[in-house]
């Protein structure tokens, strides 16, 4: 039966208009809620046979893996832990990338109640050292990465947690010492395993996974989810990802990162729809498009930074039709891009918005047109509100802060238990009880709302307070940007100006000269208000970012202080 898992949890999953599903739409938690069985496990009661993963990767490796396959995966990895010793409430890092071991590692890991801690393989030894202390961690599972298996090496000795290091497969049969062979490892158990019961049973309101944020703005921060998170994630795949159960979902992501959880494993799991994991050793546009092309996706979400790449190639040399419905968030939209994909494959993007701390917040959902440039209107158990700086909730076309009313006492499904460890960061995120982004925005008379950016982020300029969000997008309407950055620089009269930081499209025939500056600036005066222009316009190679891929304008900021 159709929806046969997914009512079990959400009784309703048809709604006739957009306000219907904000009024009406609900998710029971059972109290003993555990997403390894009642949702891995279920489905092989349910539809045996059912697929869950389609894995390939660069060197063309490719395995397709049923419900029923990821039970058993799953069921060796918990019984292999177990002998190691690991427990509920044990801390475990994995660093796998896109491995087809990552979904039934973290499959196990729920099983268990041992709490997850998905990291990147970009991740320097600093990182991981204050990672790995900060959180506590007894075991990590990395694949095969030379320099990451460098970085762990040389961070032992500082970080007395740390008792098992595993590789997910060892080369030619020998694994380097004071490493485990993972795969190797949970091959050699046994496929049944039955459910903790009695005081290692897995609670819903149990610790589940530890998030370290992206740090755009100081060190990174430890988000709590708890085991009830995956069903917050019913919103995300289901309502604004469009999934088909039975479908193939892509979105782009690495393990390391929240997006992940997003669009490659729970919601999506929930609702049905197999998943796609490419494990590309980098982006390169025309090899996803390959991928998309080769295994039918029908529905596709990745970052604003992936289009803004893919239009760039000739799209009619790919086939796409097998695509239903496109999506994006974990930067603003480009009200250009929006055209130019809509242009060259006939599908709007559906913007999204949230956070690692969060489900989708905001999105255009499937009764709602998207508007180039908003990301849409608020989910849909989340009391949404824009607050200005004076506490008030904000007039129409007044900017002010995305908070979640009420959040503190009665935390929405989904949303984070807080910041592990640190009471100031947890005193700002849900002061006067409510939940707060440290996100602008701004709503329309039509109830869509439009990001401007961090709080931090906005420019105040000779009295006017300046979104980098709308800069930037005028900007990416000229031929010659690929890439921007819109940042306040400091000035003796004005306070702040407008700086932009852009990198020029390579091969097109443009150079950074004074003369393409002029012509850049004008064309903001002319797309945009025209105090609203870049006074200050660099030229650079590449924009600072974090290891997940956000343009980091802090960095930029203090540079230009320092200057």
């Amino acid at each position: 039966m159709k929806d046969a898992l997914l009512k079990r949890f959400a009784p309703r999953l048809e709604f006739d208009s957009y306000e219907d599903f904000k009024q009406n739409f609900t998710i029971n938690v059972p109290d003993d809620f555990n997403f390894g069985y009642d949702v891995v496990d279920a489905w092989t009661e349910l539809e045996p046979g059912k697929r869950a993963l389609v894995w390939c990767n660069d060197a063309g490796e490719e395995r397709v893996f049923t419900f029923d396959d990821v039970k058993a995966y799953s069921n060796r990895i918990c019984n292999y832990l177990v002998s190691l010793g690991i427990r509920k409430g044990d801390r475990i890092m994995l660093i796998m990338k896109r491995r087809w071991e990552y979904w039934m590692t973290a499959t196990a890991l729920h099983k268990l109640g041992a709490v997850m801690i998905p990291a990147s393989f970009q991740l320097t030894e600093k990182d991981l050292i204050y990672r790995i202390n900060a959180a506590n961690v007894r075991m990590i599972v990395i694949a095969e990465d030379e320099n990451i298996i460098g970085h762990v090496e040389n961070s032992v000795d500082r970080c007395p947690t740390l008792e098992y290091r595993a590789l997910v497969t060892a080369r030619d049969g020998q694994c380097r010492d004071g490493w485990l062979d993972y795969r190797a490892g949970f091959m050699a158990m046994p496929d049944k395993f039955a459910r903790p019961e009695g005081e290692a049973a897995v609670k819903a309101n149990d610790p589940m996974i530890i998030y370290f944020t992206s740090g755009t703005t100081g060190m990174p921060k430890m988000v709590l989810h708890l085991q009830k998170y995956p069903l917050g994630h019913i919103l995300t795949s289901r309502f604004w990802q469009q999934v088909e159960d039975n479908g193939l979902h892509l979105t782009v992501s690495d393990s390391g990162w929240a997006k992940f959880s997003w669009g490659k494993i729970y919601g999506g799991w929930l609702s049905g729809t197999a998943q796609l994991g490419y494990d590309m050793d980098k982006f390169v546009p025309e090899k996803l498009l390959r991928v998309i092309e080769k295994y039918r996706i029908t529905t596709f979400c990745a970052p604003a930074t992936m289009y803004r790449f893919m239009i760039k190639e000739d799209l009619s040399r790919f086939d796409l039709s097998s695509i239903h419905h496109c999506c994006m968030a974990g930067e603003p939209l480009n009200p250009a891009v929006f055209d130019q994909w809509e242009q060259l494959t006939g599908h709007k993007l559906y913007e999204g918005f949230g956070q690692t701390e969060t489900p989708v917040l905001m999105a255009n959902f499937k009764w709602i047109t998207p508007k180039p440039g908003s990301t849409g209107k608020p989910s849909a158990i989340y009391n949404i509100a824009l607050v200005n700086e004076d506490g008030k909730e904000c007039e129409i076309g007044e900017e002010g802060e995305i908070v979640i009313r009420g959040a503190r006492d009665n935390p929405p499904v989904g949303l984070t238990a807080g910041y592990l460890g640190d009471d100031e960061a947890n005193e700002k995120l849900w002061r006067g009880g409510d939940f707060h982004t440290g996100d602008n925005a701004w709503m329309d008379e039509d109830g869509y709302i439009w990001f401007i950016g961090r709080v931090d982020d906005v420019i105040k300029c000779s009295g006017y307070r300046i979104g980098p969000f709308e800069v930037e997008s005028a900007l990416m309407t000229h031929p010659a940007v690929l890439e921007c950055a819109i940042t306040a620089a400091p000035d003796p009269v004005r306070g702040q100006v407008v700086k932009a930081t852009v990198v020029l499209v390579k091969n097109r025939g443009y150079e950074p000269t004074d003369e393409l500056r002029k012509e850049l600036q004008n064309h903001v005066k002319k797309v945009t208000a025209p105090y609203k222009y870049p006074r200050i316009l660099e030229f650079v190679d590449e924009l600072p970012k974090t290891v997940s891929g956000k343009i980091r304008r802090a960095a930029i900021r203090h540079k230009d202080s320092e200057g």
